[in-house]
């Protein structure tokens, strides 16, 4: 990998350079002048657009734009022959998040974090936006005409990306959902003020931040009497819980007149922790992994895979294509809306974290410069073992991007949800996209070289 980086460090002072260096870095110039937009737009001394309006866009990228564009683009690319091809890509998903787990890890014993803050570092650390921020990057790197991946650059960029969605959907509404729960010691000193926090709640359900809505809109509603509460701890500590309250203590009932083993008894003790692994089973809220963009996952898959169905669909003399223009035609508004978003996100600013200069440096540092260059690492040697698609630039650039881009901002609706964390969410997130304009640019040069080598 060394010799690789070195190598394209020595090809900069050609002509064909600078151009693969403007043709590089111009994409996200242009994403940049969008989020430009929704920044003045929502900024607090113009208030051109107010704060609603940015949270109903939310909803409508959430709801019809980002679906359309997944249905459309991946339903045209996939092909059972393709989906048995693309099956690095949501396994490039795991090792990313992996390995960012490994490097979160890390983080933890360098900067040493505040105790309640150890699991948000790593989760923060380990996963990132694998949904709209690289949808963006590829439609506007696609956009221009002289792109290095051809004519159906877009088309196989966003299937690839699209391809890539489910995986990440299910470890955010499962691992991730359980990991930002409240920590039992910091969950006991709130609980203390439950009352006072409830009044200051309604207040401050105005002020949430923008940024809890940008992915997941509508989380208000999603809340249950669990969602702010330390679950698995409070299980699995045997602390008093009123889901489990009921459940006889097995390892202590041990009849006096029997006389049972050790061993019998640990036998029995096997129940008991099958229902606690059941009761955090049944407050996982799965039912929320089928989302608008993940259904249309889906049926992008389902008809793209029957060929039947797809000529039924898709193509210019399809019986249906009239529906499928017109799906384009608003799959065209999802990355203005997004960078527009992305822009009122960041015009609120960030807000007072606890989590310490240090670790905040640490965790962008480890996501955005790091995490790249091991990337780089896996999926050249994914390449060695022929694990990807020959020839394919884009299947790379898509695994590469991977690795390259910043927190995900669900995270930030997750920890509202959780109620854990939200002020330190919101700061992070902020820096990082921020940062992420010039660690994005410096890879995406970097990748762009690379391709002569894969």
């Amino acid at each position: 990998m060394l010799r690789l980086l070195t190598e394209v460090a020595n090809i900069g002072n050609t002509k064909s350079a600078e151009e693969g260096l403007i043709s590089a870095v111009l994409p996200l110039l242009k994403l940049l002048s969008l989020a430009l937009f929704g920044l003045v737009l929502a900024h607090k001394k113009f208030q051109i657009v107010p704060r609603e309006t940015f949270k109903l866009l939310s909803k409508l990228v959430f709801a019809l734009f980002l679906p359309c564009l997944i249905f459309t683009h991946l339903g045209q690319s996939i092909t059972l022959e393709n989906f048995v091809h693309w099956w690095f890509i949501p396994v490039n998903v795991l090792l990313s998040t992996l390995v960012g787990f490994l490097l979160g890890v890390l983080v933890v014993i360098i900067c040493r974090p505040p105790q309640e803050f150890t699991r948000f570092t790593i989760i923060f650390t380990a996963f990132g936006n694998t949904g709209n921020l690289p949808l963006a990057i590829v439609s506007s790197i696609c956009h221009s005409a002289d792109n290095p991946f051809g004519p159906d650059c877009k088309r196989n960029g966003v299937a690839y990306v699209s391809f890539a969605q489910w995986v990440a959907v299910i470890l955010v509404y499962t691992l991730v959902y359980h990991m930002m729960e409240p920590p039992m010691e910091y969950y006991e000193v709130v609980e203390e003020g439950v009352e006072k926090e409830e009044d200051q709640q309604m207040d401050n359900e105005a002020s949430r931040p923008l940024l809890v809505e940008a992915e997941w809109p509508g989380i208000e509603d999603k809340e249950n009497e669990h969602s702010k509460t330390p679950l698995v701890a409070r299980i699995f500590m045997s602390v008093s819980n009123h889901s489990i309250s009921n459940t006889p203590d097995i390892e202590n009932n041990v009849v006096e007149d029997g006389g049972e083993s050790p061993k019998s008894i640990r036998c029995l003790a096997a129940p008991k922790v099958v229902k606690k692994m059941r009761t955090v089973a049944e407050q996982t809220p799965v039912q929320h992994i089928l989302q608008p963009p993940t259904i249309a996952s889906l049926l992008a898959i389902i008809v793209g895979m029957v060929p039947h169905v797809k000529a039924f669909v898709f193509g210019y003399d399809a019986p249906l294509s009239f529906i499928t223009d017109s799906l384009e035609i608003l799959a065209g508004a999802m990355v203005p809306s997004v960078m527009l978003i992305l822009g009122g996100m960041l015009a609120e600013g960030p807000n007072d974290s606890k989590l310490g200069l240090r670790t905040m440096i640490g965790i962008s540092i480890a996501r955005l410069l790091v995490l790249p260059l091991l990337g780089i690492g896996v999926v050249t040697l994914a390449n060695k073992l022929h694990f990807l698609v020959d020839g394919d630039h884009m299947y790379t650039f898509v695994l590469l991007l991977q690795y390259t881009t910043p927190s995900a901002i669900l995270l930030g609706a997750i920890a509202s949800l959780r109620g854990y964390a939200v002020s330190e969410a919101s700061a992070l997130i902020f820096w990082q996209h921020l940062l992420a304009i010039f660690s994005l640019s410096l890879y995406i040069v970097v990748y762009f070289k690379l391709f002569s080598f894969f």
